[in-house]
């Protein structure tokens, strides 16, 4: 609760009401268990990077942050009318395809969390159609190292069987989320290592991702 008073206030209006929207929705329809919420910072800027298998784990990871998030979404998705201005209201940045490829978005990237807020990535960049978690791309570790923020490593469990890659939404599954202990720099940044820093950030990155379990549980 003290960390929902202290970071509510960092939240603007439209987001925090689509938030509130998308707790409610989750404790009704999806809730699962919600392990390491602590690990969280509750100030400064921060990457939050998750494994990705279903459209519902953007909003499902964020709901449980209480401070305000920015995530990618596609370009395509800014038309005339309340989408466009509903992303911009939330703080969506713009991309082609996918964070590493996309010069302005990186750009756009920086300067949020230049500004102290948070992001939430996915180094696999494209949903898992099976919850099996892929292999990491270069982007998120090109971002990571030259923010030089934490790295707060999260893994949500079984959104692929709520609504996955067959479009079928199923109401009623658990979707677990647990979040691990902030990576910093030196856990993940070798400055010395040539071409393939970003990439074996990247993957360092993806291994604490790996390394988180899922929750059992709670039987009342």
């Amino acid at each position: 609760m003290l960390q929902r008073r202290h970071s509510q206030g960092e939240m603007g209006f439209l987001y925090g009401i689509s938030h509130y929207l998308i707790t409610v929705a989750y404790d009704a329809l999806f809730r699962g268990e919600i392990v390491g919420i602590e690990n969280v910072p509750q100030t400064g800027p921060f990457l939050v990077a998750s494994n990705h298998a279903s459209h519902l784990d953007p909003p499902l990871v964020g709901c449980h942050i209480w401070r305000q998030m920015a995530f990618f979404a596609r370009k395509t998705l800014w038309k005339p009318g309340l989408a466009s201005k509903w992303l911009d209201g939330v703080g969506a940045i713009p991309v082609d395809r996918d964070g590493g490829s996309d010069v302005s978005a990186i750009k756009n990237v920086l300067r949020t969390l230049q500004s102290g807020k948070a992001l939430t990535l996915f180094p696999e960049g494209t949903r898992s159609p099976d919850g099996t978690l892929q292999p990491a791309k270069s982007g998120v570790g090109m971002i990571a190292c030259r923010s030089r923020v934490p790295v707060l490593p999260a893994r949500i469990f079984n959104s692929h069987i709520a609504f996955g890659k067959d479009g079928k939404l199923r109401l009623g599954t658990r979707v677990s989320i647990v979040y691990g202990r902030p990576l910093q720099p030196a856990d993940y940044d070798d400055p010395k290592a040539g071409k393939e820093r970003y990439q074996l950030a990247s993957e360092k990155i993806m291994a604490a991702i790996a390394a988180l379990q899922a929750p059992r549980p709670v039987i009342v």
